[in-house]
């Protein structure tokens, strides 16, 4: 039996498309409310959903503990109200079927957020796939305790809560309790980043360097030799997402010797990411804009990191990997490039390559 765990608050916007995508798949759907003022329950309820009221006490793991304890179900598809299944529902029952004992899935949750004019999407994997009887520890950005293998499912999620929309409507909860995470751990790398993501999210972006910075401390990241530091990177999946943002942040603040620097240190231990390449790219075509006077030195490399991108192409299995990083987003700063440094053929030669890779035709014979 598969049992959707749900807890949500004001989700009448999308509680419904969370409710509907999932309803084919799990046997029973559980919703909890935290106190809802809007329509939220009686959505849940005409679509099915068996409904409870949790006091809701600034503790996602005590909401998120409450609603497994209500359910029976052998298997639990934990999701939240503003995202979706969007593929693959079936594999949570073949899974399970299949499975001689208890495992942990994990699923790649695939968040939209707005960049300029567009809408670009990351991809995270995230244990959402849970036999009975384990339980979540963590204030906030809430985290499975367990010792069982983990096993990466074909079940593809959308989430649309980073838009800019969904995060204006939060204010500052998550940052509240992410400082009331650090003050009572102060040493948990974890809330560092996670409070870094926050205020990134917020504009924030000396600050957020700041947080990052501390995350990377704690963990004596990134390790002095390169080869140390696969250990650090399985047990933290989300250094390569902290990476990328840092250099991402320190770009938004025009500190761009230190960002330089960042991706000077990390890039050893990433050389498989195209997002590090492509974050250090946009950097220096920054840096180049605010220091023309500089700006032919940083083209070599500028063009060598976008290039890399082309070279390793995407890499979804990468906490945080954004898609087109590795194929049409680095094709299109190329044509711009050469586009403006006066090289028209080479500019149209990536145009060309990029229409071809967000088709999805691949790479192969441009390489």
């Amino acid at each position: 039996m598969i049992g959707l765990s749900l807890i949500a608050r004001d989700e009448a916007r999308c509680i419904a498309r969370c409710l509907r995508s999932a309803a084919p798949f799990v046997d029973e759907m559980l919703v909890v409310d935290t106190g809802s003022a809007d329509a939220t329950r009686e959505i849940a309820r005409a679509l099915g959903a068996r409904v409870v009221s949790f006091a809701w006490c600034d503790d996602f793991s005590a909401a998120r503990n409450f609603a497994l304890e209500q359910s029976a179900a052998d298997w639990h598809l934990v999701l939240d109200a503003d995202e979706w299944i969007d593929g693959n529902g079936a594999c949570l029952r073949a899974a399970a079927a299949a499975a001689s004992q208890p495992f942990v899935g994990q699923v790649n949750v695939r968040s939209g957020f707005d960049d300029g004019g567009s809408v670009r999407h990351a991809g995270n994997w995230i244990s959402r796939f849970l036999p009975r009887g384990l339980r979540y520890e963590g204030r906030i950005h809430e985290q499975v305790v367990h010792r069982l293998p983990v096993r990466r499912l074909a079940l593809a999620v959308g989430h649309d809560g980073y838009r800019s929309a969904q995060q204006a409507l939060k204010g500052d909860r998550n940052e509240r309790l992410l400082r009331r995470v650090i003050q009572e751990r102060p040493d948990d790398p974890y809330a560092h980043y996670q409070l870094g993501k926050d205020l990134e999210i917020h504009g924030r972006h000396a600050q957020a360097v700041d947080a990052y910075l501390r995350a990377r401390a704690l963990l004596a990241w990134p390790p002095a030799e390169p080869q140390h530091a696969a250990p650090l990177q399985a047990r933290y999946p989300w250094l390569h997402d902290l990476a990328v943002r840092g250099i991402y942040c320190l770009r938004r603040a025009q500190r761009f010797d230190e960002a330089l620097a960042w991706f000077d240190a990390e890039r050893a231990c990433w050389p498989h990411s195209p997002d590090l390449h492509f974050a250090c790219g946009d950097m220096l075509l920054d840096h180049a804009i605010a220091d023309p006077a500089r700006a032919p030195h940083f083209l070599a490399l500028m063009e060598a990191c976008w290039m890399h991108c082309l070279e390793v192409g995407e890499a979804p299995q990468l906490e945080g990997a954004v898609e087109g990083r590795g194929s049409f987003l680095a094709a299109h700063n190329l044509a711009v490039m050469h586009g403006l440094t006066g090289s028209p053929g080479k500019a149209a030669h990536f145009r060309a390559l990029g229409e071809r890779l967000r088709e999805g035709r691949g790479v192969e014979q441009d390489r």
